[in-house]
């Protein structure tokens, strides 16, 4: 091993031993000897062990430790470090303004042991509630973290959209008159994305020279041009003749399933002199079938039958579910929420924060609860005909009950009811936890079910089968949390919901007035399942919605 190697090594024992909380002398001491080899001009492995003993900053024990890793290649206090700490928690390391005290609290205090999940409690502004974060450093380390993750190749479609279109507007603008038609996983509107396709009819030398002239790194395979920027963003342009568009399009914008049952009933030679997907449709006396729903074999036959449904959209949204104020860990006031809800021409919001055992997130107790309802009574006097519903989003305990006593219960119009502590959970807890909410007469809504943070975090494990019917049983509705690095419950499971006679409930869990606009994160996941308007609690007009939770509370 040369010095670097051994300095590194002996620079993430410190560190670790920190991170853990032992002892903090030797931490320094391995800091300390980190810093001393790095600074030698020698190399370690030409010295006897006499003089490496002699080195400032380095005594008989951390010398036997160079000497082994010397000999073995090996640090086996460092290695059994190694194992004792989550993956997750090591990889905070690379995150600039993150030190080892630092990570400690967020790992240990808030139970954060992934990139992800520390970027999502940023976005919930959850660290400046401890010790040493305050909101300028909360906000640096969200642009590191950010920084961090779009140099790891993968992106979820939320945080990728806004680049592919622009980038698609500027490739047109230096190429007028040609086509660049997103393609592939962007344009089937996948929850994550790994590259961003297009298919044009620019010639591969042409776009090759535009982006070499531009320092990105480029190669051709057959027709595909393969390119990657600073943005670390992989591109793969598809560069084919105008006339071949549609139909390389068609293979391009659907799921193999899909494919492979077409090709069975139709071939898979597409006719000549087509100009658009539609009219490849058209030929087979098809109604159009959306990309994005081109997944499952069983599109083709409700095509057939004209049995498409009609897709929710945006529009179809009518009412803000789920929504978290200042008055936990949101950025906005009420009010500030409920006129921005009445400005983007929604009916009504409900207002979910935090119940009291989420002391990370500011949890209302009983006589905070009490306050914000007296609020809510005034503010409802002021927005007529618009319509603010108290709720709470209850934390689903370790036993399975909610977080308030029933007559604290009782005095929500409705409550959502969600895990959020404790997720290293068995298939058997998590179902122990999850059913007993359910049954809990007080669960309107059951919220993110699986915990799920995507690229980030994998969901605990759940049987959905046997939730729904649960859900059926108590007449609780499922949501679709439309976070983009959520969207729980899964897409593929929504069919499985609505045949039960559950509804879905898109709600954007926002922590800011702006960030209403994470519904069309979850319309997006919901297109994907064929989810219609009628079947979404989210699209219920204000009226409908007061009756839904009035023939709930019987």
């Amino acid at each position: 091993m040369d010095n670097s190697a051994i300095a590194d090594n002996f620079s993430l024992l410190g560190k670790l031993i920190d991170i853990h909380g032992d002892d903090s002398f030797k931490a320094k001491s391995y800091a300390s000897a980190s810093f001393a080899i790095d600074k030698l001009p020698v190399q370690l492995s030409s010295l006897p062990a006499e003089k490496i003993f002699g080195i400032k900053g380095i005594g008989q024990a951390i010398g036997k430790k160079i000497q082994e890793q010397l000999e073995t290649g090996h640090l086996p206090a460092l290695e059994q470090y190694i194992l004792k700490t989550p993956p997750g928690v090591l990889e905070l390391l690379h995150i600039k303004g993150l030190g080892p005290k630092k990570i400690a609290t967020v790992w240990k205090e808030l139970g954060i042991e992934s990139i992800g999940e520390l970027l999502y409690a940023c976005e919930e502004n959850r660290l400046m509630l401890y010790k040493g974060f305050g909101e300028k450093t909360q906000q640096n380390i969200q642009e590191s973290i950010n920084f961090y993750l779009a140099n790891q190749g993968n992106f979820l479609y939320g945080k990728i959209e806004m680049y592919a279109q622009t980038f698609t507007e500027k490739l047109q603008a230096v190429f007028p008159g040609k086509v660049f038609e997103l393609a592939g996983g962007f344009k089937r509107q996948m929850e994550t994305i790994d590259k961003l396709e297009w298919v044009t009819d620019v010639a591969a030398a042409d776009l090759s020279a535009f982006f070499s002239k531009n320092e990105y790194q480029v190669r051709i395979e057959n027709e595909t041009l393969f390119a990657k920027g600073q943005e670390n963003v992989e591109l793969e342009f598809h560069c084919v003749e105008k006339n071949r568009i549609a139909a390389y399009l068609f293979q391009k914008n659907a799921s193999p399933e899909f494919l492979d049952s077409w090709n069975k009933k139709y071939g898979n030679h597409l006719p000549d002199a087509i100009n658009t997907e539609e009219q490849i449709f058209d030929h087979f006396n098809l109604p159009f079938i959306p990309s994005f729903y081109r997944e499952k074999a069983n599109a083709i036959k409700e095509a057939e039958e004209n049995l498409l449904p009609k897709f929710i959209t945006v529009k179809d949204i009518k009412g803000i579910i789920h929504t978290h104020s200042n008055w936990s860990d949101g950025s906005d006031t009420i009010e500030t929420m409920a006129r921005h809800a009445i400005a983007q021409g929604f009916e009504y919001l409900v207002m979910s924060d935090h119940s009291q055992s989420a002391f990370y997130a500011n949890g209302l107790y009983p006589d905070r609860v009490k306050a914000q309802h007296l609020l809510i009574d005034e503010l409802n006097e002021q927005l007529k005909p618009f319509k603010i519903f108290k709720s709470i989003e209850s934390d689903i305990l370790n036993d399975g009950k909610l977080d308030y006593a029933d007559e604290v219960l009782q005095s929500f119009d409705l409550v959502i009811a969600s895990v959020h502590s404790n997720l290293k959970m068995t298939e058997e807890k998590a179902m122990m936890r999850l059913m007993k909410a359910i049954e809990n007469p007080y669960t309107t809504i059951l919220g993110h079910m699986t915990g799920r943070l995507l690229l980030s975090r994998n969901g605990y494990p759940v049987n959905h089968a046997e939730i729904i019917k649960a859900c059926a049983r108590h007449k609780v509705t499922i949501e679709l949390n439309a976070h983009s690095r959520r969207l729980d419950i899964d897409w593929r499971h929504i069919n499985a919901v609505v045949e039960q006679g559950v509804l879905i409930s898109i709600d954007p869990d926002s922590h800011a007035a702006s960030a209403f606009t994470d519904i069309h994160h979850g319309v997006l996941a919901a297109q994907k399942a064929g989810l219609t308007a009628r079947h979404n609690l989210s699209s219920f007009s204000l009226s409908e919605f007061e009756a839904f939770l009035q023939n709930r509370k019987g």
